[in-house]
């Protein structure tokens, strides 16, 4: 053997050595990260969830929830009630979302359940109703927000709340057409400012609580207004703070061993802002009675005049960051719901595009922004609240109601997380009741037009999906092939 041979298996051997060291040190360095994995993953579901739910709504809501019950106790009742509610239909979406792993929320599960029609009711009245009236609702609350410290002592003019709403929709569609960069990083700076400012309520009021301000919570339920319609309506209204449960399941791919981690993020995670929730709840009343609450065109502010003074700057200032960071998540994940119906033919195909020097969904984020301007010119944001939840408890109802059929249906799908059926069921049961009960006790012709909306979308997926009639195409292509041009988008398909 030369000496070259001599230096290889020298070598060979040293690496031999090796091999043996890591190995010996392997289990021990795996371990630790198993464990790691075990306590991190669960930590940033939860986070996730936090920061999903936790928005503009808990700014806005207090002052609604308690209109429409009038008394302390049964405001914070509401509060709890509806964090159980968004609990189980978390739960309930979880199941869904591991058993049919397709992106665009509700839509792949109610095609999968009952087939296109109740899918294509679905995306029809999201691409028109709820998600731009969810995003016009966000923007009204930061414009009262950010106008209220200018004008002390009294309402700010509507005026001028709706111009600086749509002011933010336009900065925002820009942001988030632009850049998908751009629109992540203002994202993560408003969400950590949105839970400075919670920490600021909490901590403020239980030193409160602490030195005896007690007086605003006895005979807490003397005087409340209780009743079907009223309860309901305290619920559309709290349940609005609660929005985003449903979308937990998108968090799947991004945890650790999901199947465990999804429901106990869930379980720990909701539980966790329905706390934070009524205790910010509770700081509010520890320095206004219930009179002093419905009086304050901005909850927060006033909360912030009198127990934060002269610093009271800081309350609207992060309440503006928490609702601008809460536009900026509707309007980043706005594409996705439309991308999927246009791939299925349900919707215009411009509206699934993609734009080819910025990789943005840029002609649904603009859609949607021109949307919420028009529901900003005659709505407030009570009645966009109340439209808004009757049009989406209708879906969450029909959603959680398709995973009960499929359980008879759809016995052969395999569901790595599985509910307990009387999950299912109670959800199901809240959201009829939630539905029709201000429809029986207190008819308003705004559910008749959201009703006729939704129907209408029958026969427009009649004439456009079902028959294609070949003039639609016609009248169609040509404003596809323009909007093509004008925004340089093309399909997904041709960007991969």
């Amino acid at each position: 053997m030369g000496e070259e041979g001599l230096r290889k298996r020298k070598g060979e051997d040293k690496g031999r050595e090796d091999a043996q060291s890591i190995q010996s040190h392997e289990p021990q360095r795996t371990n630790l990260q198993k464990q790691a994995r075990l306590f991190l993953f669960p930590l940033y579901g939860i986070c996730m969830i936090v920061g999903t739910i936790i928005g503009s709504g808990i700014f806005v809501s207090p002052k609604s929830v308690l209109a429409n019950v009038e008394a302390v106790g049964p405001c914070l009742t509401i509060w709890a009630a509806c964090g159980v509610l968004a609990t189980l239909g978390a739960l309930c979406f979880a199941e869904l979302g591991t058993m049919i792993t397709k992106s665009g929320g509700e839509y792949p599960y109610l095609m999968e359940a009952f087939g296109p029609i109740p899918a294509f009711l679905f995306s029809w009245t999201s691409l028109l109703v709820t998600k731009p009236s969810s995003f016009a609702i966000i923007c009204l609350s930061f414009a009262e927000y950010a106008s209220a410290p200018f004008y002390p002592g009294c309402d700010p003019p509507q005026a001028v709340i709706k111009c600086l709403a749509a002011a933010a929709i336009v900065v925002i569609t820009i942001v988030n057409s632009l850049s998908v960069k751009l629109g992540s990083y203002l994202q993560n700076f408003l969400m950590a400012a949105k839970m400075i400012i919670v920490t600021i309520i909490i901590v403020s009021g239980i030193v409160l609580l602490a030195q005896g301000k007690t007086e605003n919570f006895q005979d807490s339920f003397k005087d409340s207004k209780i009743s079907v319609s009223s309860i309901s309506l305290a619920f559309y209204n709290g349940l609005w703070a609660y929005d985003g449960w449903n979308q937990l399941n998108y968090i799947t791919e991004e945890l650790q061993n999901p199947y465990r981690n999804l429901p106990l993020s869930i379980i720990i995670g909701i539980p966790l802002v329905t706390v934070c929730y009524v205790l910010i709840n509770i700081s509010y009343f520890t320095v206004m009675t219930s009179t002093e609450l419905l009086q304050s065109q901005a909850v927060a502010v006033t909360f912030g005049d009198r127990v934060l003074y002269p610093a009271s700057w800081i309350v609207p200032l992060f309440v503006v960051f928490s609702t601008i960071g809460s536009a900026n998540g509707t309007c980043f994940t706005a594409g996705r719901l439309v991308y999927v119906a246009g791939r299925e033919g349900h919707m215009l195909k411009v509206l699934s595009y993609i734009s080819v020097k910025r990789l943005t969904p840029a002609p649904a984020i603009i859609f949607y922004g021109a949307i919420a301007i028009i529901y900003i010119i005659p709505g407030d944001i009570d009645t966009l609240i109340n439209y808004f939840s009757f049009a989406v408890w209708i879906f969450y109802g029909l959603t959680v109601f398709a995973l009960i059929v499929m359980r008879f249906t759809r016995k052969q799908l395999e569901r790595p997380i599985r509910v307990p059926i009387v999950i299912p069921v109670i959800v199901t049961l809240v959201s009829v009741v939630l539905v029709l009960a201000p429809i029986i006790s207190a008819p308003e012709l705004a559910y008749l037009y959201c009703i006729l909306f939704i129907l209408s979308g029958l026969l427009v997926y009649a004439l456009f999906v079902h028959l294609k009639f070949s003039w639609a195409q016609k009248i169609s292509n040509p404003i596809t092939m323009h909007l093509q041009m004008l925004l340089e988008v093309v399909p997904a398909e041709e960007v991969a």
